[in-house]
């Protein structure tokens, strides 16, 4: 009998799905549907690169990340608002960001920037994995599109990217929290992983103690298992289009 709330085993993802197209105006779109957590993700494809870029012969690709006022049980307004983003939100973004150019290699792009744009419908935990997840599939839609165009010669990406959060409970080590999970655990962590079973970046925080070596190893056990289910999902949403 699971002692998860939501009857879950420990190394059991939430239901995840990912929705191509969804935006008739972005060169690449993919709404993440991860247990209750929604985010849509969009690409754009601008003919511009930074000028600290230019004459470098690369091209770019950037992130943004933002949460709709009621994504959360209850509203919060929205940053543009208040005038600056968060640190939380700076973060995330600069995190999808760096993820995403892991497998990217730039010189493709030459003379272009990707712009991706993750904005969370719905939060119940993992919007950042949930936003790397997506992501990665609208852009790979984006330069599909570029090379359709002629733009480009060859795909950029070097391998798919994918993401998922792991904590510590009580009970030992579970796959993917949702936001009452994440709320009491012990610690917790985020993992990316790239198709090739490399990993791109680990974040693991001590809530309420420190983690032990074993405890460690098992939570990026249960990633790299969660984050070939999820890479697999990215093939097959991705084949079909």
């Amino acid at each position: 009998m699971s002692y998860r709330n939501s009857g879950r085993k420990p190394d059991e993802l939430r239901d995840v799905s990912l929705s191509t197209g969804v935006n008739p105006y972005a060169e690449g779109s993919c709404q993440i549907s991860w247990g209750h957590t929604k985010v849509l993700c969009t690409a754009s494809v601008q003919a511009n690169v930074p000028r600290w870029l230019k004459g470098q012969g690369k091209g770019w690709l950037t992130a943004e990340y933002g949460m709709l006022p009621r994504a959360t049980g209850e509203r919060v307004d929205r940053e543009a608002v208040k005038g600056k983003q968060g640190g939380r939100t700076v973060e995330i973004q600069r995190l999808i960001g760096r993820s995403l150019r892991s497998v990217c290699d730039l010189a493709v792009l030459d003379g272009f920037t990707l712009y991706i744009d993750c904005d969370v419908l719905v939060a119940d935990g993992g919007t950042r994995v949930a936003s790397i997840t997506g992501a990665y599939v609208a852009a790979a839609l984006a330069v599909q599109d570029m090379m359709a165009k002629g733009q480009i010669a060859r795909n950029p990406f070097v391998s798919e990217v994918a993401a998922v959060s792991c904590g510590l409970s009580e009970q030992g080590a579970i796959l993917d929290m949702d936001y009452g999970e994440d709320s009491t655990t012990i610690a917790d962590g985020n993992f990316v992983m790239d198709g090739r079973g490399n990993w791109i970046e680990l974040q693991m925080t001590a809530e309420q103690r420190p983690l032990g070596h074993i405890e460690r190893d098992t939570m990026m056990v249960l990633a790299e298992k969660g984050i070939s289910e999820l890479i697999a999902l990215q093939r097959a949403a991705l084949a079909a289009v």
